[in-house]
């Protein structure tokens, strides 16, 4: 088992440094979820299906991310506060490759 650190920072500013596990499957979204970083019912509302943008987060490193899918580029399209580096937290899938990854997560719309 192996775990990354992650670097988030909530809607208020606040930087978390927190500890994902790279062997759950699990995705950017629900490990914000899980730290509680983000009010119950404002992130992750879809159920991480790319069908709401509550989990989107702005990309603030330089790691080498997956290719967004045509579901995340649709969704991201229709969302509010889109940057450059705009992408779904439901998307982002941990893996050792996210080690020392730094995000924002966008304003609630």
């Amino acid at each position: 088992m192996m775990d990354v650190t992650i670097k988030i920072t909530d809607r208020e500013g606040v930087m978390h440094e927190v500890l994902a596990p790279t062997d759950m499957n699990m995705n950017m979204m629900e490990v914000v979820r899980s730290y509680e970083l983000a009010p119950e019912g404002t992130i992750g509302v879809c159920g991480g299906m790319a069908m709401c943008a509550s989990c989107q987060c702005y990309v603030n490193s330089s790691h080498e991310l997956p290719e967004k899918t045509d579901d995340e580029d649709a969704m991201l399209a229709e969302a509010f506060y889109v940057e450059d580096n705009s992408r779904l937290g439901c998307q982002l899938h941990i893996t050792p490759e996210f080690e020392g990854l730094e995000i924002t997560l966008a304003p609630e719309s």
